[in-house]
């Protein structure tokens, strides 16, 4: 049982065509506002498609990509807090076995290995940063996946109990499969095994982070399309137990049955959502602050790259937003850093934020083809 929206399969070419004519985002970045303060500046540029982010122990930034279909590291040998060299990890293309890697855009780092959630499979590249020129096949942690197209590109990352985080979003608009693994976050063992589904009801989640404190899992969820520019909200979410139903397909943003799928159900059956952020915004990476380089005020709130809304006729979203938190419950939901979107045309969309050791913050942007670091002085 299923309900289907309008959608449109945009090629990679009539994307490329839409970008503005420049190619060096760096001058765009004039146009960012961000508190008095913070600074935006270019850290990387020419990365096609820049999406997911996970750093390495020598200090190596992994890249995934979505319609790209490649794997980047971008190095800053210098320590500039600018990338000098970028390589290639995997050039879109066929596995040993024959079979294509589709969507590789989930990227992390354990133990001196490369993951990247491709589909329907989790790759593994061993001892990366001792061969980033030659890195040669993966190993094939995991199949077990869904190959659906259909929110088939996915987030991982390892969380503070040493598994990795698997989200299967649904592979439709709105529909209730009998299948647990559609709408939900799994987890696995580093080598595969275990695969466990922690959190049900979630529609989709492309960003993810665990509270320093608590060592509770948040996550941003995209809410359905098809139901009006301002329906429904996308939402922010806490797992305080494993085994939780979000609402999805049955309830949007914690109070709206569905159409057709509501019927019979209460919203008080399902968790509500910690808070609820921009209706359509495409709420991506998100990332507990726990540097020590941003204010005080900064430590331990969570931070959103909201990649911007291709549902609403009036696009919202290409920022970054702040949600701040008192304990366990969000407070408020401001935004951040804006200017990605200038009298109604974007130049650029936010997509993955990257905590580095230093306080600063990196950005992925996708369609400028770039990433960029946020700082901060006094």
């Amino acid at each position: 049982m299923y309900r289907s929206a309008l959608f449109f399969a945009f090629s990679a070419a009539f994307v490329a065509a839409l970008r503005p004519a420049y190619a060096d985002p760096g001058e765009n970045l004039k146009s960012i506002v961000l508190p008095p303060g913070f600074e935006i500046e270019l850290f990387a540029s020419d990365v096609p498609n820049a999406r997911s982010l996970a750093r390495g122990e020598k200090g190596t930034i992994f890249v995934g990509t979505r319609n790209k279909g490649d794997v980047y590291a971008v190095v800053d040998e210098d320590g500039d807090h600018k990338a000098e060299k970028k390589y290639t990890i995997f050039a879109k293309g066929k596995l040993p076995d024959g079979t294509d890697i589709t969507m590789p855009n989930g990227v992390a780092f354990k133990d001196g290995s490369l993951y990247v959630a491709a589909n329907s499979r989790i790759l593994r590249w061993d001892n990366i940063e001792s061969s980033l020129a030659n890195p040669g096949p993966p190993k094939i942690v995991t199949n077990i996946y869904p190959d659906k197209g259909h929110h088939g590109w996915r987030y991982i990352a390892f969380g503070p109990d040493g598994k990795l985080y698997v989200p299967v979003g649904a592979w439709c608009n709105a529909c209730d499969d009998p299948d647990p693994v559609f709408g939900s976050i799994t987890r696995i063992n580093p080598d595969g095994s275990g695969r466990e589904v922690i959190a049900k009801g979630v529609r989709n989640t492309l960003g993810f982070d665990w509270h320093p404190e608590t060592k509770e899992l948040w996550f941003s969820e995209n809410g359905a399309d098809g139901m009006g520019d301002d329906m429904p909200a996308d939402e922010l979410n806490r797992l305080d137990k494993e085994g939780r139903h979000f609402g999805f397909p049955f309830i949007h943003q914690g109070d709206t049955p569905d159409p057709l799928l509501g019927t019979g159900h209460q919203a008080d059956e399902f968790v509500k959502p910690a808070i609820n952020l921009g209706p359509h915004i495409a709420a991506l990476g998100m990332k507990f602050y726990t540097g020590s380089m941003f204010p005080a005020e900064y430590r331990n709130q969570i931070f959103i790259a909201e990649h911007g809304s291709g549902e609403r006729s009036v696009k919202l979203g290409y920022r970054i937003t702040l949600v701040t938190l008192d304990g366990s419950d969000a407070k408020t939901y401001t935004t951040f850093a804006e200017g990605w979107l200038q009298d109604g045309k974007q130049w650029g969309r936010p997509v993955d934020l990257l905590l580095m050791p230093d306080g600063s913050m990196l950005l992925s942007d996708d369609f400028a083809n770039a990433i960029y670091r946020i700082s901060y002085k006094p």
